[in-house]
């Protein structure tokens, strides 16, 4: 009969609402994005659009409002080519070059309220198309502006993890490590941090999780940076185990953490994991702090992964 292990000792824990099944490799990328992918969903979800454009990348989010632009003035250059031309004092020719594009400057000068003057309207149908489309210029510009400030005023928190975590020594024994800075000038405050290990079990094939007690878990202020640890005593649930027994269990580190933003006074959350594969064995952090010439204390971000020895 083979030993019981350190796990055994342990109550199953909650699973983080990622369900008990193996599933993926990892539950949560670096990124801290869930690596779960929905399927049989429809194409087009309308209850999505909001969240899609406040959270696309911003090179994205600005050529599509150029595309909707463009595609729009060519929707009324097509609606005022198909009343006619002879319907507007222009200066233009006669030409189908000349028409369309003398209606698609037509189209943008309306649709932006611009008005410059030197095509204009003179039937009452011409009149009506240039009205409506000043009403949905007026609609999509208020719209648009809303998304804006919208992305600009949400908070994103611009917290950089250590590349990998570490088992080192820690006070006369070892501890499971990793540390965060923030990468802003901005001060947060009430820092708190959570780890949640999960790993396989053989026999079941499922997913236990277990939240490891660590050495501080929260932090009132945070100007420099933060190494977390978790002390490996007998308690812990990684007592005992070594580089090849965490890639057994397909042991993954999922960290979550929270904290107040002081410049937009609201709470900000970033998650990231660690995997077995990207937790090294040996050495300490080395310092990412030294004292400056004028008594100020020098942090230098680029140390955040640097390892001694």
């Amino acid at each position: 009969m083979t030993a019981p292990s350190a796990f055994d000792k342990l109550p199953p824990g909650d699973d983080l609402g990622l369900g008990l099944r193996s599933g993926a490799r990892r539950w949560m990328n670096k990124d801290g994005s869930i690596n779960v992918r929905r399927v049989g969903l429809p194409w087009f979800r309308p209850y999505e659009l909001y969240h899609r454009l406040i959270t696309m990348g911003g090179a994205r989010f600005l050529a599509l409002l150029f595309l909707g632009y463009l595609l729009t003035n060519l929707v009324f250059a097509g609606v005022y080519l198909a009343v006619g031309m002879e319907h507007f004092i222009r200066p233009g020719g006669s030409g189908f070059v000349d028409r369309l594009l003398d209606a698609f400057f037509f189209s943008a000068q309306t649709l932006t309220t611009v008005g410059y003057g030197h095509i204009s309207p003179q039937s009452h149908l011409a009149s009506a198309v240039a009205a409506l489309e000043s009403l949905l210029g007026l609609l999509s510009f208020a719209l648009a502006t809303g998304l804006l400030y919208g992305r600009f005023s949400r908070p994103h928190a611009q917290i950089r993890f250590s590349r990998h975590a570490l088992v080192a020594p820690y006070r006369g024994g070892s501890g499971f490590m990793f540390r965060f800075v923030n990468k802003r000038s901005n001060q947060l405050i009430e820092v708190e941090a959570t780890v949640v290990l999960s790993r396989l079990d053989p026999e079941t094939g499922t997913r236990r999780f277990h939240t490891l007690a660590l050495e501080r878990s929260r932090i009132n202020l945070f100007p420099a940076n933060w190494t977390v640890v978790h002390p490996i005593d007998d308690a812990s649930p990684l007592a005992g185990m070594d580089d090849a027994a965490l890639r057994k269990i397909n042991a993954e580190f999922i960290v979550l953490v929270k904290a107040f933003d002081d410049t937009f006074s609201q709470t900000i959350y970033q998650r990231t994991s660690y995997t077995a594969e990207e937790v090294l064995w040996g050495p300490p952090f080395t310092p990412m702090t030294r004292p400056a010439a004028d008594g100020a204390l020098e942090l230098d971000i680029d140390l955040v992964d640097g390892v001694a020895g």
